[in-house]
């Protein structure tokens, strides 16, 4: 029996549960169906694809095409999870009707249950007019990547009284605003934890302490993909750099022996599902 998808209303009454909720991010099809399997709550289809998958050093040159094609690919891979799709630098800043026209190709064509925006009260007007039109928007605050020139670097915020008293207020004003749950990136814990206090809707921790509602990690690094730079707040659950760097000696090898394929293997037979590179 296939489980009941998940919908922005449970993760609201997870919060009330006081259960905990599990989010990662997904590029692709094959890893949003094995996350899904295992049985997360929400995948995101984070503009974290331009560092991870993509080579930029930051997420700002991600575009909306980028964003729709890797939003379809996670959609077709999953089952039960909610999935929510990143706005992309500058797909929701010039106006608010091109932020609607871009949040809706992202449901319509991308499929996404949801979109994620990056600010407080400065995108307050674009919040609200997502949610009086049918789009569930997911706040974001504290490290915000796609400033990351502004703020020069990815560095901790929310540090200083006045920063931490804009923080909650902005909290405040995206809930009333409808947003559904608020990440929070790269604060201190107890500042999360005040944050999360209050507000009633989730909040999502990203190197935020574990007062939060939930936490998410790039799925790249939960799985340790990455054997150069670890960021302070991950836990590798896995060491796949490893595993996969050594299958891929031990193919080269092989092949270079003329142990792979096996004299006599068999083809693939007429009709049968295969791989073609």
């Amino acid at each position: 029996m296939q489980a009941k998808p998940v919908r922005t209303t449970d993760l609201k009454e997870l919060k009330r549960r006081g259960e905990k909720i599990a989010m990662l991010t997904a590029y692709d099809a094959t890893m949003a169906r094995l996350l899904d399997r295992a049985g997360i709550d929400v995948l995101l289809v984070g503009d974290s694809l331009g560092m991870v998958v993509l080579g930029y050093d930051t997420t700002v040159p991600v575009t909306l095409d980028d964003m729709l094609h890797h939003t379809r690919i996670v959609v077709r891979g999953t089952e039960r999870a909610l999935v929510v799709a990143d706005m992309p630098f500058l797909s929701y800043q010039v106006s608010t009707s091109e932020a609607v026209r871009n949040a809706g190709r992202l449901m319509k064509e991308g499929g996404a249950a949801a979109v994620k925006l990056e600010g407080g009260r400065a995108v307050i007007d674009v919040v609200k007019r997502l949610v009086d039109v049918g789009i569930p928007v997911m706040g974001h605050l504290g490290l915000l990547p796609q400033s990351v020139h502004q703020v020069g670097g990815f560095h901790k915020q929310a540090t200083r009284p006045a920063e931490v008293e804009r923080l909650l207020a902005d909290a405040a004003a995206l809930e009333a605003a409808g947003a559904f749950s608020i990440v929070l990136e790269s604060i201190p814990s107890e500042v999360a934890k005040a944050a999360t206090a209050h507000v009633s809707v989730p909040t999502i921790g990203i190197g935020a302490g574990p007062h939060c509602d939930g936490q998410v990690l790039v799925c790249s690094d939960m799985l340790g993909l990455f054997d150069d730079f670890v960021p302070p707040f991950v836990k590798q659950y896995a060491r796949l750099a490893d595993t996969i760097r050594d299958a891929g000696h031990a193919y080269i090898e092989d092949v270079r022996a003329g142990r792979f394929p096996e004299a006599g293997s068999p083809a693939t037979a007429p009709g049968n599902k295969t791989r073609t590179a």
